[in-house]
């Protein structure tokens, strides 16, 4: 007779020690993340609100220039046609006849002008006194 002989297969040995690096993984990822988003908590935007008041103006606020520029290049001063010779010498009388801090210009200028137009026409408001330049959109 012919007894079989059984193999056993010996069991890993239990291990008791906590294997960390998954641990470490994660942690590493958690700090690049916080290192990432943390600069970009600090943002900040200035924002300067305007004082409100509960009495009404006592002066109506001065009429707006705004110098247009049609699509054919033309320019115009509150939609009254101007030459190019009489554009700088116009506004500079429109421009010295208001106080210091509220010669503003607009500018409504057509898409199809040409971009050298407007530069000359923002060229010729500074050279006429303008304080400030404003662009109006639709």
């Amino acid at each position: 007779m012919h007894t079989a002989r059984k193999h056993f297969v010996k069991a890993p040995a239990v291990q008791s020690e906590i294997n960390v690096t998954p641990l470490v993984d994660v942690v590493l990822v958690l700090l690049i993340i916080f290192m990432v988003v943390t600069p970009l908590l600090n943002r900040h935007i200035a924002v300067q609100l305007p004082a409100t008041s509960d009495s009404p103006p006592s002066e109506p606020p001065p009429p707006q220039w705004v110098v247009g520029l049609t699509p054919e290049g033309r320019l115009t001063l509150n939609d009254t046609p101007v030459e190019d010779a009489d554009y700088v010498p116009r506004l500079r009388k429109v421009l010295d006849a208001r106080p210091r801090g509220q010669r503003h210009v607009f500018f409504k200028v057509d898409d199809r002008a040409g971009y050298g137009r407007w530069v000359m026409a923002l060229d010729g408001a500074r050279a006429a006194g303008a304080e400030e330049l404003g662009v109006l959109t639709e």
